[in-house]
């Protein structure tokens, strides 16, 4: 059975537009709570299902919080709201309390007007397929309201921050500080505003806090791990040493250095693992994504740290970590994934792995990353039919095995569909910026004529 709502990060879309509307994310919330009862696991018979509920900053969540919490409670489930709290707090807080499910509104990186549902299982993971797949099912019964006896209950958590504020430091080590650096966070004026400056405070360093305000419209808005000119711009004025930069719901990761140079999820991931062979606790290897570019993978070849691509999302990288049996990984846009520290990516844990190799090795990141070159990356997207499959077209293939072969292994073709839009995403990568623009362009332009002859 397909999933019909639940994309690659649970449900999402424009708020007021199905499927983000009140009445569907109350019998999101009933259909989920549905299956929670159905699947006590250990539960006493008598004693309700709990989850938890976090959300981000936007104007919206407060509508959907109610919705979620009415359909959860009709089911008879029990609901902890966090008010707003990070992705990653609200898995570590399920986790912790041994809650059955975390929920979390939040449409990640996106503007203020989208919205989204995504779902942690009791082991602070995201829900498999097969739970989404089940909730998905439900969605065409009615909400039928259970006896009053056996209706759950709703509360708000106080301490939700301070205890998620305490495990972030926690993955830091004890023989480690801040002190004597001046770091600047943007916290994307998003679910992090009240906690990411509070850990880093509390660990020594000097804070400087931007985009932390939220105003229930201003997340995200050219702030953030998508909008890192704000970060450097922050980090030359204020003559920081580094600085640190989180989307709105605290899951991607951006950081700058003192001459307000940017270093993405590749180069980061490059600098934990590298610390990591150094310092001798590098468990296996890394698992990129197709998009990761060539010149990390090089890098960790030239220091012997087995790489992996999964497909691109998330929820892949940690397929693929699970089963090799490693606990690094990330995608380039940010989102890192330390198994040894969380079950999730987490934007505050993943820079503080990054501290502690700066503080460590007493480095630069520009010196961590010096053996690491980025290879230029050409990205054109393609308009075809919806259905259009690239990989069944001849023309198509041989386009790619002919660059494929004048790349010659100084370079990479990835066509990709979109997940949302009628599109083939044409990536080509490689040492060469003409050459990787000319190959781009070329196989785009068989894409083209491939997809008008249908």
């Amino acid at each position: 059975m397909g999933r019909k709502y639940f994309g690659t990060d649970g449900v999402r879309g424009r708020v007021g537009e199905s499927p983000i509307t009140p009445e569907f994310v109350m019998h999101l919330g009933y259909a989920a709570g549905q299956v929670l009862v159905a699947d006590r696991g250990s539960l006493p018979p008598n004693q309700h299902p709990t989850v938890l509920i976090g959300k981000d900053t936007r104007i919206s969540g407060y509508m959907l919080e109610a919705a979620l919490e009415a359909g959860l409670t009709a089911a008879g489930v029990n609901v902890l709201m966090t008010g707003p709290m990070p992705t990653p707090a609200v898995a570590y807080l399920t986790r912790a309390l041994r809650l059955q499910a975390g929920v979390v509104i939040s449409a990640s990186h996106n503007p203020f007007e989208d919205n989204g549902i995504k779902f942690f299982s009791a082991n602070g993971q995201k829900l498999p397929d097969s739970v989404e797949e089940a909730i998905e099912a439900r969605l065409d019964h009615p909400i039928v309201t259970v006896n009053a006896r056996q209706l759950g209950r709703a509360r708000r958590m106080e301490d939700a921050a301070a205890r998620y504020i305490e495990f972030c430091k926690s993955t830091f080590p004890n023989q480690l500080d801040l002190r004597g650096m001046r770091i600047v966070v943007d916290c994307a004026n998003g679910a992090t505003y009240h906690i990411a400056p509070h850990v880093l405070h509390e660990l020594g360093a000097e804070v400087v806090a931007i985009g932390n305000e939220p105003n229930g419209f201003n997340i995200n808005d050219e702030c953030g791990a998508t909008h890192t000119k704000t970060l450097s711009d922050a980090v030359r004025s204020h003559r920081a040493d580094l600085g640190i930069s989180l989307d709105g719901d605290g899951d991607r990761l951006m950081m700058a250095d003192a001459h307000g140079r940017i270093y993405d999820g590749d180069q980061l991931v490059y600098v934990i693992a590298r610390h990591r062979i150094q310092t001798g606790y590098m468990k296996g290897g890394v698992v990129g994504t197709l998009m990761t570019n060539l010149g990390m993978e090089h890098a960790l070849g030239r220091i012997h740290v087995p790489f992996e691509r999964a497909k691109v999302g998330d929820r892949y990288v940690l397929e693929r970590l699970h089963a090799n049996g490693w606990t690094l990984g990330g995608e380039t846009s940010g989102h890192i994934l330390c198994l040894d520290k969380h079950t999730t990516g987490d934007g505050i844990v993943s820079a503080l792995q990054v501290l502690r190799a700066v503080r460590e090795s007493g480095e630069t990141l520009d010196e961590m990353t010096a053996d690491l070159a980025i290879y230029p990356q050409v990205m054109i997207n393609v308009q075809v039919a919806k259905g259009f499959k690239v990989d069944s077209t001849p023309a198509v293939s041989a386009s790619v095995a002919e660059a494929e072969a004048t790349l010659n292994g100084n370079g990479r073709v990835v066509l990709r569909a979109s997940g949302t839009e009628p599109l083939i995403r044409v990536m080509v990568e490689g040492r060469d910026v003409d050459q990787v623009r000319h190959t781009a362009e070329t196989i785009a332009s068989v894409v083209k004529i491939a997809a008008a002859a249908g």
